[in-house]
């Protein structure tokens, strides 16, 4: 269809309005960056070294790639809604696992667990894609992941005060909160957006073959995937840098943490704007040349012995106006491949970027290990992001010889 069908708010009966798919986001996304100015103190608290504590991103991100590749299928195979709530229980109970562990062990094991908030991720676009076109698809998505995006701008700083104030616990109750309120939400306002036939796993594995043959489909998933990389590798990093390299408080890190989450309102606005003028290919190109140039120029600086704590996270700014361009675009174009199999489309795509970003996340800790202030980090950014470049002119300049030769394959 062309329009986008009646939403009214809190009705079961209708899609979920646009700040029910926000807070869905925004949930997931909070939960990967509102502890993070508490790494430091939480290593202290643990006992352990900060390459073990730093795990908690990586596995989450490990657990949370893995959790995508069945919570896709799913919510093609039950509906959205069930597969929401249930997944939001699971990272409540989580998180209150996390809160009271007594051990790193117990608490990286219940961090995996809070993965299943990856259901908001996966499934808020999914369920646009189930309402709208391609093209109106990436736009509403802008708009989803912009609001989405305050989200995880102000997390680390919430942390960030929360940790100087009461501790790193507090954090977690927030979280925990947090979650409740928009299961509660979810309930109330989510009414099912699936087409309703309710394919069997075994149907759907039949249909895999289908999409895993477009090379459309891992055009974008593999420009998302390294384009997302340099934001993984900023998360898995950026705690040491802040507090290693330039010394700053758990307070001012997580203000400099919420760095790329504006620029990423910024790149998720103008995507909302301009996708259905310019069309998603345009868009991604444009998001990965922003991205790359930032880290380039970011990388320079440092090597020249001019970083400063200001420049770093400032010039981080552009890793999150590329991601606002490219993964609304990146998404709607993996999930039109094949819109039947919209909700594993979109776990299959995220589990890859998610996972390749929890590669990055951890080389990045290591990496930093080896000296050298910000610069190894900067440079794996700024590789990731060449290659997010690549692979979105890969599939533009096959398109074209497509479209000289015969019309474009759905």
């Amino acid at each position: 269809m062309s329009s986008r069908p009646e939403i009214r708010f809190l009705d079961r009966t209708t899609p979920p309005h646009i700040v029910t798919l926000v807070l869905m986001a925004g949930v997931a996304a909070m939960n990967m960056a509102a502890f993070l100015p508490s790494l430091p103190r939480m290593t202290t608290h643990f006992n352990t070294d900060y390459s073990v504590m730093q795990l908690s991103v990586s596995l989450y991100l490990a657990a949370t790639a893995i959790l995508q590749l069945v919570i896709g299928p799913l919510s093609d195979r039950f509906g959205r809604r069930p597969v929401v709530l249930v997944c939001l229980g699971i990272f409540i109970f989580a998180t209150l696992g996390c809160l009271f562990a007594p051990s790193i062990e117990i608490f990286l094991a219940f961090r995996m667990l809070q993965g299943a908030v990856a259901v908001g991720l996966v499934l808020s676009r999914a369920i646009v894609r189930d309402m709208v076109p391609q093209r109106e698809a990436a736009s509403m998505i802008g708009y989803v992941t912009m609001g989405m995006a305050l989200v995880p701008m102000i997390a680390p700083m919430i942390g960030g005060a929360l940790d100087e104030i009461f501790g790193w616990q507090a954090t977690f109750v927030f979280l925990a909160a947090s979650g409740l309120g928009v299961l509660l939400l979810c309930y109330f306002d989510q009414g099912e957006t699936a087409s309703g036939d309710g394919k069997s796993f075994r149907d759907q594995i039949r249909e895999y073959p289908e999409l895993l043959a477009s090379r459309r489909f891992w055009g974008y998933v593999f420009a998302a995937a390294f384009a997302s990389g340099t934001f993984f590798a900023f998360l898995g990093g950026a705690p040491l840098v802040a507090s290693d390299v330039y010394g700053l408080s758990a307070f001012w890190a997580g203000i400099g943490f919420g760095a790329p989450a504006i620029g990423y309102a910024i790149g998720n606005y103008l995507s909302g704007r301009f996708s259905i003028q310019y069309g998603i290919n345009a868009m991604v190109q444009a998001g990965t040349v922003i991205t790359t140039l930032g880290m380039i120029l970011a990388l320079a600086i440092s090597l020249a012995g001019y970083g400063s704590a200001i420049k770093f996270f400032a010039l981080c700014t552009f890793v999150g106006v590329g991601n606002g361009l490219v993964m609304p675009n990146a998404s709607a174009g993996m999930l039109s491949v094949r819109p039947h199999l919209a909700g594993t489309a979109s776990g299959l795509g995220s589990a890859i970027l998610i996972g390749g970003g929890a590669a990055l996340s951890a080389f990045a800790g290591v990496a930093l290990s080896w000296g050298g202030g910000d610069i190894p980090l900067l440079a794996i950014m700024a590789i990731s992001a060449t290659l997010g470049y690549i692979s979105v002119r890969f599939v533009i300049a096959r398109e074209k010889r497509l479209e000289e030769t015969t019309p474009l394959p759905d």
